[in-house]
C-alpha cells in the first residue's frame, strides 16, 4: 500500500507488520514528541512522502510501542528503517536529512519529478519538496543545507582538521589510546571487530588533543567515543559496531565501499596513525631520551607489580587528590596492587612521562601496561571495564555477569540505569526519571545501558524488570519511570530514597 504523499500514524504491531508486507517500499520513522531532532526530521519525512508516492512512509511513537520498538532494535530516536518487499533493508539513526533521502531514494527509485536540481549532499534523492525543507532546517539551524548542521559552531580552522581527519583514510578511528594499546574497553573491542574483519583502518588517539576530541562531539553530534568512520560517513560508536559485526552487516559496508578485506586467518592488520597537526601527537611514541639504564629501571618497575600505580605519596597518605581518588577506587574494588611514590625519586617522575608518553600522575599499570590515570580509571571502574581486563589479564579470578551487575548496583546508593546520561538522556522515560531525581535534589550514580549489552540484557533477568530505567536505593529496585513519577507526585520520592 502506497503513501499517495502521506504519512501514516501506526498504533500496533500487527499494524505495522501489515502496511510493510503490502508495499513494494517502506520506510518507518520511530519518533518521540519530546526529542527535536525527531520533530525536525518528521518535517522532512513528510516532505518525502510528497516526492515519493508509491512508498509508504509509516510512523511509531517509539516510547509509547515499546513491542514494535524492541522488535526493530530501537535504543535513540529519531530512527528509520527502510523495507523493500516486506524485508528490512537499511536502518538509520539520528539526524541526517541528506542520509535520509538517499536511503529513502534506494528503496523506492527516483522521486516523482521531471526534474530537481538536487545539490551534492542529497545525491540523486530529492524531489523539491524536500529539497526546500532541508534548506528551511539548515537556515533554522544557522548554515547552508550543503553543510553538516552540526559543525557549524566549531572554528573554520578546527572543522577544517577534522574534516582531514575523517577522510584521511577509507576507514578511520577516533579512539582512546591507540590499536595496539586501546585506553578504553569500548575502543579494545571496535580495534578487535576491525581486526577481524580484515581491513586498514587509521585511528587518532582522543585522548592526545581535547580540541579533537570536544571538537568531534559537536562535529558528528555523537557525545561518545569511539567513532568509526567509513569513506567520511560516520557508522556509529562501540555497540552499533559489535551490533553490524554480529549481523554481517559491517563486512556489507566495507564491500559496497570497495574496502579491501584480508581473507580470515590473514595476519592481523595494525592501524596507521595520522600525522597530527600542530606538532600533537595521535599515537604513543617510542621512548626518546632516556639512557639503555634508565630504560631498564622504568621497565622493571613498571612491571614490578601485577598491578603497579605511581602516584604522589603513599597510599595511606596520598599527597594528592587524583591519587587519593585512584588508590580509594583499587581499594573499593579489593585488588592488591603496589605503589611507588613519584616525589622521592624525580628521575622515575619525569621519565616516566618520556617513558609512558603520558605527562601526568597518577599513572596505573596492569601486566606492564599503562591503563591511564584517575579518569579513565574511574570511568572503567564505573562501568565495569576494569574489574574486566583485571580478568582478562589474569590478575583477578574472573567476574560472573551476577556479581558485576551487583557491583554496579550497589556502586551508589541511589543508581540509576538508564539510556544515555543524565547530561544526554536517550529516551524520554530517562529524561523524565533523571528530571525527578534533579528536582527532588537527590545525589544519583547512573549506568548508560547502551553502551553494555551483556548489562543491558542481563539486568532484565536479575531485576525481573523488563524494560529500561530501572532506580535502585540500597541496591534495592524501586521500579521504572511510571513508578518514578508517581512517588514524586505522591511526595513519596524524597523520603523513601532519603531512608
Amino acid at each position: 500500500m502506497a503513501s499517495g504523499g502521506a504519512v501514516r500514524d501506526v498504533g500496533s504491531k500487527a499494524e505495522l507488520d501489515a502496511a510493510v508486507a503490502g508495499a513494494r517500499a517502506a520506510a518507518v520513522h520511530f519518533w518521540a514528541g519530546w526529542c527535536e531532532a525527531s520533530k525536525q526530521m518528521d518535517e522532512v519525512f513528510a516532505h518525502l512522502a510528497v516526492d515519493f508516492p508509491h512508498a509508504a512512509f509509516l510512523r511509531v511513537e517509539a516510547e509509547e510501542q515499546p513491542e514494535i520498538s524492541e522488535a526493530y532494535g530501537v535504543t535513540a530516536v529519531p530512527y528509520f528503517v527502510f523495507c523493500k518487499e516486506g524485508k528490512t533493508v537499511d536502518t538509520l539513526e539520528g539526524a541526517n536529512p541528506a542520509s535520509l533521502a538517499n536511503k529513502v531514494a534506494k528503496i523506492a527509485g527516483p522521486a516523482s519529478v521531471a526534474e530537481s536540481a538536487v545539490p551534492a549532499s542529497l545525491g540523486v534523492a530529492a524531489g523539491p519538496a524536500v529539497l526546500e525543507k532541508v534548506q528551511e532546517l539548515a537556515q533554522r539551524n544557522g548554515s547552508s543545507a550543503a553543510e553538516d548542521t552540526n559543525s557549524g559552531s566549531l572554528p573554520d580552522t578546527l572543522n577544517k582538521r577534522l574534516e582531514q581527519l575523517v577522510n584521511s583514510h577509507p576507514v578511520f578511528l577516533f579512539m582512546k589510546g591507540t590499536p595496539e594499546q586501546p585506553r578504553c574497553g569500548f575502543s579494545r573491542k571496535v580495534v578487535d571487530i576491525l581486526k577481524q574483519e580484515g581491513v586498514n583502518f587509521g585511528s587518532f588517539d582522543i585522548l592526545t588533543d581535547n580540541d579533537v576530541r570536544e571538537g568531534m562531539k559537536k562535529f558528528s553530534n555523537w557525545p561518545t567515543f569511539p567513532q568509526l568512520y567509513c569513506k567520511g560517513e560516520l557508522l556509529g560508536g562501540c555497540d552499533i559496531v559489535v551490533a553490524m559485526h554480529d549481523s554481517g552487516e559491517l563486512k556489507d559496508v566495507f564491500e559496497e565501499h570497495n574496502i579491501p578485506l584480508k581473507p580470515q586467518g590473514s595476519k592481523s592488520v595494525e592501524a596507521v596513525e595520522p600525522e597530527a597537526p600542530s606538532g600533537k601527537a595521535g599515537a604513543v611514541s617510542e621512548p626518546v631520551g632516556l639512557t639503555d639504564a634508565q630504560k631498564a629501571r622504568l621497565a622493571s618497575l613498571v612491571n614490578s607489580s601485577p598491578v603497579m600505580v605511581f602516584i604522589k605519596g603513599s597510599p595511606e597518605e596520598p599527597k594528592c587528590g587524583f591519587s587519593g581518588k585512584l588508590v580509594h577506587i583499587l581499594k573499593q574494588e579489593n585488588i592488591p596492587f603496589s605503589s611507588f611514590d613519584i616525589l622521592l625519586d624525580d628521575e622515575v617522575r619525569q621519565g616516566l612521562k618520556v617513558f609512558s608518553n603520558w605527562p601526568s600522575y597518577p599513572q596505573l599499570y596492569i601486566k606492564g601496561e599503562l591503563v591511564g590515570g584517575s579518569d579513565i580509571v574511574m570511568e572503567m571502574h564505573k562501568s565495569g571495564e576494569l574489574k574486566k581486563v583485571l580478568s582478562e589479564k589474569g590478575v583477578i579470578a574472573k567476574e560472573t555477569l551476577e556479581d558485576r551487575l551487583k557491583a554496579l548496583i550497589s556502586s551508589a546508593p541511589v543508581m540509576l540505569f538508564m539510556k544515555g546520561t543524565p547530561d544526554a538522556p536517550r529516551c524520554g522515560f530517562s529524561s523524565k526519571v533523571v528530571n525527578a531525581l534533579k528536582k527532588e535534589g537527590i545525589s544519583f550514580g547512573s549506568f548508560d545501558i547502551l553502551t553494555d549489552e551483556e548489562v543491558r540484557q542481563g539486568l532484565k533477568t536479575y531485576s525481573n524488570w523488563p524494560t529500561f530505567p530501572q532506580l535502585y536505593y540500597k541496591s534495592e529496585l524501586i521500579g521504572g519511570c511510571d513508578i518514578i513519577l508517581e512517588m514524586e507526585k505522591s511526595g513519596e520520592l524524597k523520603s523513601t530514597l532519603s531512608e
